[in-house]
C-alpha cells in the first residue's frame, strides 16, 4: 500500500499521522507502542483532515536528527527506526517507520517497565498492565501462558475422561501418552504436571466460563434470561450454541421437498465465534467469555487483544497466531478448528450469504464481535401496516413474513409452509394477489409470488 492510501485511511493501530513534529514523551509513547503491538508509521505533515500540508524543508535533517535522538535516550531496549522523506503531490512528510521489536517489552527509560510500557489500541496509545507486560515477556521468549506446568492443580483432581470422550465421539483413540505428546501433562523433576492447558481445557480455573444473557430491548437494563456456564470448554461451547439457539428466531427455508429451518444468524458463523473466543482469549485475565443477545445485535466479547501485535487487517486477510498454542491445537485434533486462519473468513462468507452485517472489533482489553440481527421488528411492523387497511388471516401473515425472509414463494412452499393440499395453497396465493399484496411471476410450471413493494417494506 503505498504513502498516500495510507493516509487516506487515518490513523489506526500502525499510523500516527501528525501536522508538525509533537512532544519528544508524544513520540517516545508512539514509538514504544508500535514497537511492542504491531509496528507501524508516524508521518509528520498531516493535519486533522488528512490535508497534505507537508513540513519545513529546511529544517528536515534537524527534524530526523531529534527524532533519532529521543528514541535512543528515552526508550529501552534500543529501537532502530527507519526515518525518510516522501515526496506526496509536492508536499514533503516525515516518516518515522518501526518494525515490532524482538526484545519485548520496550518501555521508556525514565519510567522503567511497570509504568514506562505502551501498547497501541486502535489509534491510540495505552499504557501497559502488569497483565500484559506479562504476555509481552513471554512473547519474547516465544512460550505461551498455556504451555506452562501448573503447581496448583494436581492431576487426580482432573477427569481426562472428559478429553478421552471427546476423541472418542470422532473415532479417534486418546490415552494419558497422547495428552503428553499434546503437552496437555509434562514431566517435571519425575514428576508428572498438568499444563494450564490442561487445566483451562478442564475449567479448572474461574476464568474459563462463559456467562449468556438475553436482554429485552438494546440495552442491559432488563434481561429475560441468564445462564453461566463453567464446566469443560466442551459442555461450555455446547451450551452457550443451544443458548443462543433458544433464544434467536427461526426461518422456513425450502430445500427440495423438504422445509428447512435456519436460524436467524447462521449457526455455523455464531459456532465459529465462539470457538475463536474459546481458544484466542487472554486466560490470565480474571474474566469470561460474555455472550449477549439484544433485539438488535448479538454480541460475543472475549478477553484480551489481539495476540502477538496482530491487526484486524489481519485477522481478516486470513493470518493467524495463537496465543493458546497447546489448546488451540487440541481443538484442531479434535476437528472443532478445521485450518488455521479460516474461522474469519467462514464467518464473512457466511453472513454475506444471509446478508447480515457482522463486526469485529478491538477494544483495550478485549475483542468483541457483534452480529447484526435481522429486523424482523420491521417485518410485524410491515404486516401490522398491512392489516391496518387490508384484512389478513394468520396464513396469509405467515405467508407475508416468509416472503419479508427469502423475497419469493411457490406453491409447493406454501403447502410445506401451512401443511394443506395444493388446491388450498393455490386459492390463498391467489386471493393474496387479487388484494394486490402479491404478484404471480411465470404463467406455467415454475411460476412464483414476490410482494408487491408499494405494499410493503421489502428492503430489510
Amino acid at each position: 500500500m503505498n504513502i498516500l492510501s495510507i493516509i487516506k485511511q487515518g490513523e489506526n493501530k500502525r499510523v500516527e499521522l501528525k501536522e508538525i513534529l509533537p512532544s519528544s514523551q508524544k513520540i517516545a509513547k508512539t514509538i514504544l507502542a508500535f514497537s511492542n503491538t504491531s509496528g507501524g508509521k508516524l508521518i509528520i505533515g498531516i493535519d486533522d483532515d488528512l490535508n497534505i500540508v507537508g513540513v519545513d524543508e529546511d529544517k528536515i535533517f534537524e527534524m530526523e536528527e531529534k527524532v533519532s535522538s529521543i528514541i535512543y535516550d528515552m526508550c529501552y531496549p534500543n529501537i532502530l527506526p527507519e526515518i525518510y522523506v516522501q515526496n506526496i503531490k509536492g508536499k514533503v512528510v516525515l516518516v518515522v517507520e518501526i518494525h515490532r521489536g524482538s526484545l519485548l517489552p520496550y518501555y521508556l527509560k525514565n519510567k522503567g517497565k511497570l509504568k514506562g510500557t505502551f501498547i497501541r489500541v486502535g489509534s491510540t496509545n495505552r499504557l501497559a498492565d502488569e497483565v500484559t507486560i506479562a504476555e509481552l515477556q513471554r512473547q519474547r521468549l516465544n512460550k505461551t501462558f498455556d504451555e506452562e506446568e501448573n503447581f496448583d492443580f494436581c492431576l487426580d483432581e482432573l477427569d481426562l475422561n472428559v478429553i478421552y470422550n471427546e476423541f472418542k465421539k470422532i473415532n479417534k483413540n486418546c490415552d494419558y501418552e497422547k495428552l503428553k505428546n499434546l503437552k496437555l501433562i509434562k514431566s517435571l523433576n519425575s514428576q508428572d504436571l498438568p499444563t494450564n492447558a490442561l487445566c483451562i481445557t478442564m475449567g479448572a480455573f474461574d476464568n474459563t466460563g462463559i456467562k449468556c444473557a438475553r436482554f429485552r430491548g438494546a440495552t442491559k437494563e432488563v434481561f429475560i434470561d441468564k445462564k453461566e456456564f463453567d464446566s469443560n470448554l466442551f459442555s461450555n461451547l455446547h451450551n452457550t450454541l443451544q443458548f443462543l439457539q433458544n433464544h434467536l428466531n427461526l426461518s422456513a427455508k425450502v430445500e427440495g421437498l423438504q422445509l428447512k429451518e435456519e436460524l436467524e444468524i447462521p449457526l455455523v458463523a455464531l459456532r465459529e465465534a465462539l470457538l475463536n473466543a474459546i481458544t484466542h482469549r487472554n486466560y490470565t485475565r480474571n474474566s469470561d467469555i460474555k455472550v449477549a443477545i439484544y433485539d438488535d445485535i448479538v454480541e460475543i466479547v472475549s478477553p484480551g487483544n489481539f495476540p502477538n501485535g496482530l491487526s484486524l487487517e489481519d485477522v481478516f486477510s486470513g493470518r493467524s497466531e495463537l496465543r493458546n498454542k497447546i489448546v488451540a491445537n487440541l481443538f484442531r485434533e479434535l476437528k472443532y478448528i478445521e485450518s488455521w486462519g479460516s474461522g474469519i473468513e467462514k464467518i464473512k462468507q457466511l453472513c454475506s450469504k444471509k446478508d447480515i452485517k457482522f463486526e469485529l472489533k478491538e477494544e483495550p482489553n478485549f475483542i468483541s464481535i457483534v452480529f447484526y440481527r435481522p429486523d424482523n421488528k420491521k417485518i410485524s411492523n410491515s404486516i401490522e401496516k398491512i392489516s391496518n387497511s387490508i384484512e389478513l388471516n394468520s396464513n396469509e401473515k405467515t405467508i407475508i413474513e416468509f416472503l419479508q425472509k427469502n423475497k419469493k414463494i411457490y406453491s409447493e412452499d406454501v403447502e410445506k409452509l401451512l401443511d394443506i393440499k395444493e388446491a388450498m395453497a393455490r386459492r390463498i396465493l391467489q386471493r393474496l394477489v387479487k388484494k394486490e399484496i402479491l404478484q404471480k411471476i411465470g404463467k406455467t410450471k415454475g411460476s412464483y409470488y414476490i410482494l408487491i413493494e408499494n405494499n410493503m417494506e421489502t428492503d430489510i
